[in-house]
């Protein structure tokens, strides 16, 4: 790699959110990526508590002063739906809370995401939106121009080969805004989507987290926490050997792209039915001869994968 990836992050903290801002933040103090700011939306929580959580997530990493921007308190056209039940009331269950130090900026996300992509060069800034897709659809509805900006959006949500999450039919991200997923993946942006066909596959098995654990620092123990919270929820709901590493997955395809595998394909999202609503139609085997919009990825190599999660928290307070 030559050339640092310029990186926005869209986000709903959230605990796996927590370990990719970490990782991104860690990313940057090894030199691999130029981390520019944290766009925050509605999602796992409410806005007040995902804003708070973004900014306690950067205070962690050393970062008190990190520009947050506080986005969408509720979806494009639907009610807020989030998940208490998975991340705890406040979002981040696990460790203790503090008020946080780093400042809410004070502009809102989307003027921040207009104005940022207006000034940059063609295909300069990679967006890695790990929450619901608001922020990035009103930014795009309101300045189509901007794609031009887009290096890559290397997003988590969606599903096709595996179940739903949240509905039987589809992922949490997509369902709690339908309409933002489908507006973002027709904008015409190179898009790099990771679904829940390749997060159930990088889990953070105990194994795993004892890794964590022993890191001579605070933020691996504290991820440890965190991240145990979190699979005691996903493995007696899923059955899976841990709690998947949803968001960390689009962090390490937008900096380690070599460690996933996928295959470009349309698709679309269903914003009409509600009892598929948010569900992909992915045409794997071309079949409606439409051009492929999306690279849907299907593989990782979760060992691989994680040993830069990993990296890049040790590097961390």
């Amino acid at each position: 790699m030559t050339d640092k990836i310029r990186l926005i992050i869209d986000t709903d903290p959230g605990q796996d959110d927590a370990a990719a801002i970490l990782m991104a933040h860690g990313l940057a103090k090894r030199g691999l990526v130029d981390f520019m700011a944290l766009t925050v939306v509605a999602g796992n929580v409410g806005l007040h508590h995902t804003a708070n959580n973004a900014r306690i997530i950067c205070d962690w990493a050393g970062e008190k002063a990190f520009p947050v921007y506080a986005g969408a308190a509720k979806p494009l056209l639907r009610s807020l739906v989030t998940a208490e039940e998975v991340h705890g009331k406040t979002g981040l269950d696990g460790v203790e809370l503090h008020q946080p130090e780093c400042p809410l900026q004070p502009v809102h996300a989307v003027p921040y995401l207009i104005d940022t992509l207006r000034k940059a060069d063609d295909a300069s800034i990679t967006i890695c939106p790990i929450g619901p897709l608001t922020n990035i659809a009103q930014a795009i509805t309101l300045a189509p121009d901007i794609v031009r900006a887009i290096k890559n959006i290397v997003l988590m949500g969606g599903n096709y080969f595996e179940a739903g999450n949240v509905s039987p039919a589809a992922e949490f991200n997509f369902y709690v805004d339908p309409h933002a997923a489908q507006i973002v993946l027709q904008s015409g942006a190179p898009i790099t989507v990771l679904p829940l066909d390749v997060t159930h596959k990088a889990c953070i098995t105990t194994p795993r987290m004892d890794v964590l654990r022993k890191q001579n620092n605070t933020n691996g123990k504290r991820l440890a926490n965190i991240l145990q919270s979190y699979e005691r929820f996903d493995t007696q709901k899923f059955g899976l050997e841990g709690g998947p590493l949803h968001d960390p997955c689009a962090i390490a395809c937008a900096v380690f792209p070599e460690l996933f595998k996928g295959k470009n394909c349309h698709v679309a999202v269903e914003t009409q039915s509600e009892l598929t609503m948010g569900a992909c139609v992915v045409d794997w085997w071309g079949t409606t001869g439409k051009p492929a919009n999306v690279n849907w990825i299907t593989e990782v190599d979760a060992d691989k994968m994680f040993a830069e999660l990993a990296k890049s928290i040790e590097v961390l307070p």
